[in-house]
Order: C-alpha cells, then structure tokens, then sequence
C-alpha cells in the first residue's frame, strides 16, 4: 500500500493558492482548511466531513504542531496560523502530544 501524498506535495503553491482564494470568493463566510491524519497516529483517515471514532478514543487537532485553545474561534486560529498558499493546515490524532 502506498503512502498517500499530503496536499502541499500533490498540488503546487500556484494550484493551491487559487483553490484557496476560488474557496474564499465563493464562500466568503467559511475557512479554507486543510486537515490530514498525522502519521503516526492508529486513528482512520477522514472521509470527506466524517470520522468514525470509537467512544474511547481521543481525538486532538494540531495547527503547526501545536494544539491551539478551546475557546479559540476558526477565523481567529486561520488568521494566526494561515499557510502563504491561504490554506490553514491542520492535523489530527489520537495522542495529545505531536512528535
């Protein structure tokens, strides 16, 4: 089985950066987000919107190998953290600490 290739390397900055501003014109009150599984976690990958989870299981939203606040609103977390392409970029995972 093949490793599955993260967003940055399957489209260019010049790819990504017009999704990202094509997301913001359409959809001017949404967040262009971009969340894959960190690698070393057991949890499954994200199917579009939903996410199979067993009621035991953890799971932690990292935004440049950190975990930002609860109380933090998207906007907020996506102005702070937004990648130069216009994508925040976040990853999951079933442990809390990233590393």
């Amino acid at each position: 089985m093949g490793k599955i290739k993260s967003f940055k390397q399957e489209f260019s900055f010049d790819e990504r950066r017009k999704e990202s501003e094509c997301i913001v014109v359409k959809y001017p009150d949404r967040v262009p987000i971009i969340i894959e599984k960190y690698s070393r976690t057991d949890l499954p990958e994200l199917d579009k919107k939903k996410l199979r989870l067993n009621p035991g299981k953890a799971l932690f939203i990292f935004v440049k190998n950190t975990l930002p606040q609860t109380a933090s609103l998207m906007n907020s977390i996506y102005e702070s953290y937004k990648d130069d392409d216009g994508f925040l970029y976040m990853c999951y995972s079933s442990e809390k600490t990233f590393g």
